[in-house]
């Protein structure tokens, strides 16, 4: 199934189909769906943010902040519906070097050899950092919708008729939210597979 990156280029990309029961709704405001696809034990969730066709991922984005987020996944606005979802495979991978970041926001003791203080965490009193680096990794394929207690097959086209169908074939936006505390533990854009 081809993913349109944009209105003149498609690439080839392995969809993952489920169907199942998942928590659905359209969002006005920005024309978009939101898709609700919770880990096993319901702890997690992945919330998958994806424009209607005619809209460019960039403009839910300008629209899109942490209230708007909640109130648009909120429990009382999304349906538990039978849903198709198509889903592209995908791994994205970042690694960031935090220490000019920190030192930018006013912690700079911390990297001075004679200044910084890590006392509460080792003896040795010489201690500084010399660098802060971070590293995130998503991955969505077959076992980790195995995981989540969803099931992966090929996808045939046919003509029965069927229920909603939310097919993430163009540029989506996608949050890791810890559903307790209403807290995105992770999010990112998927423009180009």
């Amino acid at each position: 199934m081809p993913f349109r990156v944009n209105r003149k280029e498609q690439r080839p990309v392995q969809m993952m189909f489920q169907e199942g029961t998942f928590r659905l709704a359209h969002i006005e405001e920005v024309q978009a769906q939101v898709l609700e696809l919770p880990y096993a034990g319901e702890e997690l969730s992945m919330v998958i943010l994806l424009p209607d066709d005619h809209v460019a991922l960039s403009s839910v984005e300008k629209h899109l902040t942490f209230e708007k987020f909640l109130a648009w996944t909120h429990p009382d606005c999304m349906k538990s519906t039978e849903v198709e979802v198509f889903l592209p495979r995908f791994k994205l991978e970042e690694a960031y070097d935090l220490g000019s970041v920190l030192q930018g926001l006013g912690v700079v003791d911390a990297f001075q050899q004679g200044r910084a203080d890590f006392s509460a965490m080792s003896a040795d009193s010489d201690l500084c950092l010399s660098r802060f680096a971070h590293k995130s990794l998503v991955e969505v394929n077959e076992e980790g919708t195995e995981a989540a207690a969803a099931l992966a097959v090929t996808v045939v086209e046919c003509c029965l008729e069927s229920g909603p169908r939310f097919c993430a074939d163009r540029p989506f936006l996608f949050f890791i939210r810890h559903n307790k505390a209403s807290s995105i533990l992770f999010c990112g854009r998927l423009s180009s597979p």
